[in-house]
């Protein structure tokens, strides 16, 4: 009887894991999974703040932010796929600044130009 109980629990862990692991591998900080082009240039108990540059046709893997600012340093075109696929493109205006809910996606630079932005991640 107990190998039985066993055997339901581990089998129930098993499954458990593979809902749970692909959502948590999406789930990341942009700052470890793109290191070269993100960097955290300020934290504190309120907030952090990311530089992010990205040159033309470069992608970044996905990731999760929290709530955050985003407040681009130079115009640039940026093509945003978010964690079902779904695509948008934006032209992210130089000094325009702009809330965005807690998401996770991937980005790329479909401009002609450097992108650079700041993010600023509000912590709860």
């Amino acid at each position: 009887m107990k190998t039985a109980t066993y055997l339901t629990m581990g089998g129930l862990l098993a499954s458990l894991a593979l809902v749970v692991a692909p959502k948590a591998a999406m789930a990341q900080d942009m700052a470890k999974v793109a290191p070269s082009s993100t960097k955290v240039v300020l934290e504190n108990d309120r907030v952090r703040v990311l530089e992010v540059r990205q040159k033309p046709g470069e992608k970044g893997a996905m990731h999760s932010h929290p709530a955050s600012l985003v407040c681009p340093l130079r115009t640039s075109k940026t093509k945003f796929t978010s964690a079902d696929g779904k695509t948008t493109e934006s032209e992210l205006k130089a000094g325009a600044v702009t809330w965005r809910e807690a998401e996770t996606h991937a980005v790329e630079n479909v401009g002609t130009t450097d992108s650079h932005v700041l993010v600023i991640e509000l912590k709860k």
